[in-house]
């Protein structure tokens, strides 16, 4: 099959299901580790999904050791602590910065694309955005590879950034818990807006 006639085709529902409509935030995890084999291959799906001038601004931090652990659920609201500490893996999502070092490699057939983020508070509201977006992806990608993902933005933020990101370059934005749902994963399914209430047409 060629790549023109992958644009063609078209998810089938079952699919559907598992990126959206059966899909949700797991609470419980079972006991079953998650490698870093399967987050590369999550993050080599991804990292295809489309940002702004090809921007990669999103950094994850796998959160293994006992240490890391205890610091990051220090951090966190008291509703996500217990779940954190139990889940086979964590993940820190942030926004480089610095994103923009990457550019002339990235979007090469822009000689001077650096300098369009020249200014801080360009880059750093740029790279909030994209990494949000990446966020997003990152979310899909879990539940593609047959993973459940807990994301959470619960936590004290000034206080993560202190313990994983000190130099002040990275931002986080969300904390997820990544694994094979457990007991009672999954809270009932929360009402959505419908689409009169979102869609306008001019």
């Amino acid at each position: 099959m060629t790549s023109v006639d992958a644009r063609h085709l078209v998810l089938d529902e079952a699919a559907q299901d598992l990126l959206f409509r059966e899909a949700r935030t797991a609470n419980t995890f079972t006991d079953e580790p998650v490698s870093d084999d399967q987050i590369k291959a999550i993050y080599d799906l991804v990292k295809y999904a489309p940002t702004s001038v090809n921007q990669q601004p999103l950094r994850v931090v796998l959160v293994r050791s006992e240490d890391a652990r205890k610091r990051l659920v220090g951090t966190l609201a008291e509703g996500n602590q217990a779940k954190t500490a139990a889940a086979p893996l964590v993940a820190i999502l942030a926004a480089d910065h610095e994103f923009h070092e990457h550019l002339p490699t990235q979007f090469p057939h822009a000689p001077g694309v650096k300098d369009w983020f020249a200014d801080d508070e360009v880059r750093k509201g740029s790279a909030v955005l994209n990494a949000s977006l990446q966020v997003g992806y990152f979310i899909l990608g879990i539940r593609a590879a047959g993973l459940a993902a807990g994301p959470m933005t619960g936590f004290d933020a000034d206080a993560l950034n202190k313990e994983f990101f000190p130099e002040g370059n990275q931002s986080v934005l969300a904390v997820v818990n990544i694994g094979k749902p457990g007991e009672n994963a999954w809270f009932p399914r929360s009402p959505r807006l419908d689409y009169e209430n979102v869609v306008t047409t001019v």
